[in-house]
């Protein structure tokens, strides 16, 4: 019998605020290049070529991920058609799952106002909020850890191998999310949990549980042992040694830091939350004796020196370590009430988000050329809407801070944040910087030639003219996406579009 109290109605509706944060407003925004744009059109191809098993992007092949993100894009666009809703649905998806596996975990091993914090603190967090409503694989992927992860720690706690299974299971759709990273975080954190503890039987029997390595082999393995016969070892060379460690030896694409450069990631990922960290820190000897907070600082630590060690930073990188932490704050939480020095990061993130377009027209002269185009109409996007919005949030923040509100006022702000993100946030920033690339999509979806881009990288505009783009210099008779201030480059052509910092033209035959 389940002597559990039942949750109360405004508990409910917290958990329910938070959900619906998390699908609310997915196709307010354009999509986002380079990644969400990457993504999609690979999404795209796969139609376009009625190929399902390995992805292409602007004809070649595209081997950064496996393929389970492509999958759910593909069937979520199959059943709702194509938009940006139906894209990012996935993600958003995968988010709540997330949010729910962090609620039941911590309703498992603690109480329901614990579980209650866990769930909506996991999806009102900066970072879980941005990646819910993003159709890339990282949404996907932290779903599958986070169930890895929790499903793991009960396992080594209880000796129960069945749960275990659902461990292994999860390692395995990770592992056809992004690959080894979806292993080598979970099993690093037992492994070192299990070593502070001097249990290394209990490791070597998760470790080593046939039933479970059988599964997560039955999951994974079937996809790529399919594409390395149909297409030979393509993907596999491009992503084991490309995308995994030529990215941990090498910088890929910009993407580099110092070896404190997820610090302050940390304190960025948390809010409107960070107050709780450094609570945590504070009572850093308490959560050590803590056994679960123990675990999840361990796969924290794992997360920070791993991907600290590589060339490659990412912020999101982060998220991977942090399913667990969201879990010991929202204990913390529980367990004392905020008081008003929780309430500094929401007010000064309102207050940061209102004067954003102010920020961004200061900075503006000193941005590239090409930039300064795209953001020339800030108070187009950034108007009466945004600032009323973030204004009010100011305010709601100044109220609660002087109420010294409670717990539940803390989680409803992590809620309208997480709704301002999605409403107000990006469809500001996307309107400005991607509207553009959306119009020539539409624009090019039309016309009857070849679709070409040049001098830039803006896969969106395959989904959005809905065919394949390829990337090389125009020929007479293409027609192609390109910046404007490269117009003046390219031979005899005739204008299409142009808005901004974005150029449409059609190739024109050189004349005799």
């Amino acid at each position: 019998m389940n002597t559990r109290p039942a949750l109360s109605l405004d508990a409910r509706l917290l958990l329910l605020g938070a959900a619906l944060s998390l699908v609310a407003g997915l196709g307010a925004a354009p999509l986002f290049d380079l990644d969400e744009g990457a993504f999609t059109a690979a999404t795209l191809e796969m139609f376009a070529r009625g190929d399902f098993m390995q992805t292409f992007l602007n004809g070649l092949p595209r081997t950064d991920k496996p393929i389970l993100i492509y999958w759910l894009q593909a069937a979520s666009v199959a059943l709702f058609g194509w938009s940006e809703w139906a894209l990012r649905l996935p993600s958003a998806l995968a988010a709540t799952a997330w949010m729910a596996m962090a609620h039941a975990f911590a309703r498992r091993l603690y109480d329901p106002p614990t579980a209650l914090a866990a769930g909506v603190l996991t999806a009102t967090t900066l970072g879980v909020a941005l990646i819910s409503h993003a159709a890339t694989a990282d949404a996907l992927l932290n779903a599958c850890l986070a169930g890895a992860v929790f499903a793991q720690y009960l396992a080594l706690r209880d000796g129960d191998r069945r749960i275990g299974l659902v461990a292994w299971a999860c390692m395995g759709l990770g592992f056809l999310t992004k690959g080894p990273v979806a292993l080598v975080l979970p099993l690093g954190t037992a492994l070192l949990y299990c070593a502070s503890r001097g249990e290394w039987a209990r490791f070597f029997r998760h470790a080593l549980n046939l039933r479970g390595i059988g599964l997560f082999l039955l999951i994974a393995a079937p996809w790529y042992v399919a594409v390395t016969l149909m297409h030979g070892t393509t993907f596999v060379e491009g992503f084991f040694l490309k995308h995994n460690v030529a990215r941990y030896a090498g910088a890929m694409e910009g993407h580099a830091g110092g070896p404190l450069y997820y610090l302050p990631v940390l304190l960025l990922l948390a809010l409107p939350f960070t107050g709780l960290l450094g609570r945590a820190a504070l009572d850093a000897r308490t959560l050590w004796r803590d056994d679960f907070a123990r675990y999840a600082l361990l796969l924290l630590a794992l997360t920070l020196a791993l991907f600290s060690f590589s060339a490659t930073k990412l912020p999101h990188y982060l998220l991977y370590g942090c399913s667990a932490l969201w879990v010991v704050l929202a204990r913390q939480l529980a367990a004392r009430p905020p008081g008003r020095a929780m309430w500094l990061a929401p007010l000064l993130l309102a207050a940061l988000l209102l004067a954003l377009p102010d920020l961004l027209a200061a900075l503006l002269p000193r941005a590239q050329a090409h930039y300064q185009l795209m953001l020339a109409d800030l108070d187009a996007w950034f108007g009466h809407g945004y600032r009323l919005g973030w204004t009010a949030m100011v305010l709601l923040a100044l109220v609660l801070l002087a109420l010294r509100a409670g717990r539940r006022a803390l989680l409803a702000m992590g809620i309208v944040f997480s709704l301002g993100y999605s409403l107000l946030l990006l469809p500001a920033v996307g309107g400005a910087l991607q509207g553009p690339v959306r119009e020539a999509g539409r624009v090019a979806a039309g016309i009857d030639a070849p679709l070409v881009m040049h001098g830039l990288n803006m896969p969106s505009f395959s989904v959005y003219a809905g065919r394949v783009v390829q990337r090389r210099a125009p020929a007479p008779g293409d027609v192609a996406l390109t910046r404007a201030d490269h117009l003046a480059d390219l031979p005899a052509h005739e204008l299409l579009y142009r808005h901004k910092g974005i150029a449409l033209v059609r190739m024109l035959e050189p004349t005799p």
